[in-house]
């Protein structure tokens, strides 16, 4: 009886042990903080902290941080790493609306941002509102949210960041800045407002150095007086020279607009901010993004003389009413590098170069090599400008089923290595095209509206399908 009993208490005892390290775990599992809180408490939901900071310093694997509605004006800089079963999470509770604001930051010489991830993994921040950060320095660089070192499998989901801004005539300036100096994967960078920026030489959403795998998805960029999307190679970002670009990722379903260097300090009176720019980067799909109204809608080059963005699929976008061009590929002069072995298909280009810059709808620039340019539909803006291609380093690029608008009372014109067509026959044959690659009307149903659904009984749909 005595050793029955023994083993009960012993049991029982077990047991509690067990059900204490439990309820330690689920402890443990989430952290809250409010602007009402302490940093003394415990971090539980009913004695939360009071900082960002103090949440950080104990959001360890398998933490997340919810954080009650208000403005924190603090910097949040992540401590700890997750792991793929552990990861952490900083979010917003619930729908609560959670501010980190920087308007009472100072100015100081090099990186400030309200959101710095450092050589961490397995991280999530989703839900919060980034904003009001500013310099006047031109050796201050200011950032809504930056990810640097080797850090992977981040998380950036579900974030507004706004008016972040750099004063300076020769300053910089990045909403969401990802900068992989040593070897970075599984970026996911989704949901997302990036808006009222001013970026001085830089962008809005950058991703530059060794970067292999990512997805930058249904974000909405816009009003911003520099480049949406930035995906950069050959910087001298990464200590690993071999592997200091962008590679294999994906870009969908954005919508970006009101994207413009025109006025910016840095670029005076220009019209040479993309909507969504591939500078270097390889083995990238574009698609399913829609950029209107701003300077360029998609270009794909590389700034560096002798390298290149590779194999950049652009497909089923939607450019349409920006100033200089709709999609551009190759250096925009002989001291660039260009573009190879790419793919432009299935696009929409409408009625671009409302400036009057001579960009067209397709902008061919300096070395262009070995390309494929099919079953977009092009119409031509003002200048009534299809094709424009100034430079004769053009080889091996191929243009088939593509159909360009035919409209009443005018005139189409195509530029091909520099020389001017206002016939479609003499173009086709200049550019050996093929015999689908049609002049017609390609038959929207709305187009008006900007809606660009084809009819059904549309030659062009025929073509390009």
């Amino acid at each position: 009886m005595k050793k029955i009993m023994l083993i009960l208490l012993a049991a029982a005892a077990i047991l509690i042990v067990l059900l204490l390290n439990n309820t330690h775990k689920k402890k443990e599992s989430t952290i809250y903080v409010s602007v009402n809180g302490d940093d003394q408490n415990d971090g539980t939901k009913l004695k939360p902290f009071r900082t960002l900071n103090k949440a950080a310093s104990e959001a360890k694997a398998g933490t997340t941080v919810l954080i009650r509605k208000g403005t924190y004006h603090e910097k949040l800089v992540i401590k700890y790493s997750g792991t793929k079963s552990k990861p952490i999470t900083f979010k917003a509770y619930k729908k609560d609306k959670v501010v980190l604001s920087g308007k009472n930051l100072k100015d100081v010489a090099g990186d400030t941002s309200l959101i710095t991830i450092d050589n961490k993994n397995y991280l999530t921040i989703s839900g919060l509102t980034i904003q009001d950060l500013t310099t006047n320095l031109p050796d201050e660089t200011v950032m809504g949210i930056y990810v640097t070192g080797s850090s992977s499998h981040i998380t950036l989901k579900n974030n507004h960041v706004r008016r972040i801004k750099t004063l300076a005539a020769d300053g910089n300036s990045h909403g969401i800045a990802v900068y992989g100096t040593g070897a970075m994967r599984e970026i996911d960078i989704s949901n997302n407002v990036v808006e009222d920026l001013k970026l001085g030489s830089s962008e809005s959403l950058v991703l530059n150095g060794n970067i292999d795998g990512f997805k930058v998805e249904r974000n909405l960029i816009r009003r911003n007086d520099n480049i949406g999307i930035d995906l950069i190679g050959y910087e001298g970002t990464s200590h690993n020279k071999k592997a200091d670009f962008v590679r294999h990722g994906v870009v969908k379903n954005n919508k970006i607009y009101d994207i413009s260097s025109f006025g910016n300090p840095a670029y005076g009176d220009e019209y040479s901010a993309g909507g969504i720019y591939v500078d270097g980067g390889k083995h990238i799909t574009i698609k399913k993004n829609t950029v209107y109204q701003s300077d360029i809608g998609i270009e794909a080059t590389s700034e560096h003389s002798k390298k290149y963005a590779d194999d950049i699929k652009m497909t089923n976008n939607i450019l349409y009413d920006n100033f200089y061009t709709g999609i551009s590929i190759g250096g925009y002069d002989e001291k660039r590098g260009g573009t190879k072995n790419s793919l432009i298909s299935q696009n929409i280009i409408y009625k671009n170069d409302t400036k009057g810059l001579d960009g067209g709808q397709l902008l061919l620039q300096y070395d262009t090599k070995n390309n494929v340019i099919e079953k977009n539909i092009l119409t031509a803006g003002p200048a009534h400008i299809f094709v424009a291609n100034y430079f004769s380093e053009n080889k091996g690029n191929k243009l088939m089923r593509n159909v360009f608008q035919k409209e009443k009372g005018k005139n189409g014109i195509w530029v091909w290595k520099d020389k001017e067509y206002t016939s479609f026959p003499e173009f086709k044959k200049a550019s050996n095209s093929d015999q689908a690659s049609s002049y017609i009307d390609p038959g929207y149903k709305h187009e008006e509206k900007y809606n660009f659904e084809l009819k059904k009984d549309s030659l062009a749909k025929k073509i390009i399908e």
